[in-house]
């Protein structure tokens, strides 16, 4: 199409020719680049809204690629200098801005949490007096996968810090402290506000002073944007019949948010290899903004975690563990050090192989987790395998049979629903309260049962019976994961315990529905 396009061009007019020929000469570079073929076949396969990709060589960026719009269908295109947000990536940044303060003996990775936080309570004492800040980093703490985040999502929604902090009491583990794998965020918004304390400035101002500023990465945001200097921003899409669908273009420059140390900052394609550069091959300013004995800190291996079978196959990985917001495994006998970022409708994953001084950056702007998986194995298999030579559509056909073959989970029975009128249950209207997620409302509205969280606006609903059972099917589409109800039969109505869980048991770990129990407090008004 290039060479076609050009031989038209040229036979109008020289002029036209050459200034044809110097606009395109960074697409004609692009063209000889041994990533393009899976650049486009991801594109093809998946029809994101928008793609941003840079890859790392022996410490040079040797490739920047980007495609598609902001906003599907708008017509503005996604540059190196897009912001995305990153999401989990973030978690990394949070560490190390820790690590400045421990380098600045501000703060120790053994001091107890409750030093810098003297009201924060664990539900178990013994935790609560151990816990120290190492342990906010790692994801042992004993809670459930999850645990909490209903108070970080769906956004926008009421809670603050001190919320965060306060519900900590109420969350029962699952497992003993320190003694398994299980990801959270919400002990990450615990180590943000231990930053603050320590570093005596709010989490947001602390990111900027003492990680983007020193880093010259000059696009990433956290906290309020100043929305004069914050234009080309991608905007989260989900995939609905057959189009990307903007979600919600409010949420796209990351305001102040109360997840903001677990998955809140927003950085560009350039911005984000600069700071992929700094691990890879830093220089000695980025050397003395933070020590060779900091650095192995976060890099050094903590909490085992379990290597799945695609793990193994693909990647003959022996170990996998997390360090301080990183994860670590070997990849073909090469170290391999990474993390990824999941946001609605926004997905990251920035992965280094600090042997060989090379690395990678994935961005977009749509539904992104087959394209995360699937575009990273290629590229990873450039650096470690380059001779297994498989396609991205190798990996995602292989993907989509393992999906095909799952056990799904028994949710097809709920197709059979219908309404329930505030008559048939007046035992479960009123209002309930879970000691830390809040008030929930069960009322009669217009002949329905309508459920509304008093501190999440986002989650309402229509409670509807399917059988025996009911559940709530929530107004806004883009809150995925309907819930069951269930209230306690065998107790009077005034101690009653109204408990939830999710429909579909694989749906998102963030919707941690299993932690709630609420208590009857008042009736409607």
């Amino acid at each position: 199409m290039i060479g076609k396009d050009f031989s038209q061009r040229a036979r109008r007019s020289h002029l036209g020719a050459l200034a044809w020929a110097l606009a395109c000469i960074p697409t004609l570079a692009l063209a000889t680049s041994p990533y393009d073929s899976a650049f486009d076949a991801i594109m093809a396969r998946y029809q994101l809204p928008g793609l941003a990709v840079g890859v790392i060589e022996d410490g040079k960026v040797t490739y920047t690629r980007t495609a598609g719009e902001l906003s599907a269908g708008m017509g503005q295109p996604v540059t190196a200098e897009t912001l995305f947000q990153v999401g989990s990536n973030t978690k990394a940044m949070t560490t190390a801005l820790l690590a400045r303060l421990v380098q600045g003996g501000k703060l120790h990775w053994d001091d107890p949490v409750v030093k810098f936080l003297p009201n924060l309570r664990m539900y178990d004492p013994w935790v609560t007096r151990h816990l120290l800040v190492r342990d906010l980093l790692v994801h042992n703490s004993g809670l459930r996968e999850g645990a909490g985040d209903l108070m970080l999502w769906p956004e926008p929604n009421r809670y603050t810090r001190a919320d965060i902090i306060a519900g900590l009491a109420y969350l029962k583990p699952q497992a003993s402290f320190r003694s398994e794998y299980a990801y959270d965020n919400i002990l990450y918004i615990v180590a943000g506000e231990v930053a603050a304390a320590a570093g005596g400035a709010p989490y947001e101002e602390l990111m900027r002073r003492e990680v983007f500023e020193p880093l010259a990465l000059k696009r990433c945001r956290v906290g309020e944007p100043n929305r004069d200097e914050t234009s080309n921003v991608a905007l989260p899409h989900t995939r609905a019949n057959g189009h990307n669908v903007l979600i919600d273009p409010s949420v796209a420059l990351t305001p102040t948010m109360t997840s903001a140390a677990a998955g809140g900052v927003s950085c560009s394609l350039n911005d984000m290899l600069s700071w992929a550069l700094n691990w890879l091959d830093p220089s000695a300013s980025q050397r003395a903004w933070l020590g060779q004995e900091q650095r192995a800190e976060l890099w050094t291996p903590r909490t085992p975690m379990p290597i799945s079978p695609r793990q193994r196959a693909w990647d003959h990985s022996h170990f996998y563990a997390y360090g301080f917001g990183w994860r670590l495994t070997d990849v073909d006998n090469s170290w391999s050090v990474s993390h990824t970022g999941t946001l609605g409708g926004m997905y990251s994953a920035l992965s280094l192989l600090p042997d060989l001084r090379s690395g990678f950056v994935i961005l977009t702007n749509g539904e992104g987790s087959e394209v995360r998986t699937v575009l990273s194995e290629v590229l990873l298999k450039h650096f470690t395998a380059p001779g297994e030579g498989r396609s991205v559509d190798d990996y995602a056909d292989e993907l989509a049979r393992e999906s095909a073959a799952e056990t799904q989970p028994n949710v097809a029975g709920t197709a059979s629903r219908e309404p329930v009128t505030p008559t048939q249950v007046p035992a479960w209207l009123g209002i309930w309260r879970d000691p830390w997620f809040g008030e929930v409302a069960l009322c009669g509205r217009s002949q329905k049962v309508r459920f509304n969280a008093a501190k999440s606006p986002l989650l309402a609903g229509t409670v509807l019976r399917v059988g025996e059972r009911l559940l709530v099917n929530w107004d806004n589409d883009n809150v995925d994961a309907e819930a069951w109800l269930r209230l306690a039969p065998d107790k009077p109505r005034a101690a009653a315990t109204l408990t939830m869980s999710k429909v579909d048991p694989q749906a998102d770990f963030s919707f941690d529905f299993e932690d709630l129990s609420f208590t009857r407090v008042r009736g409607c008004e």
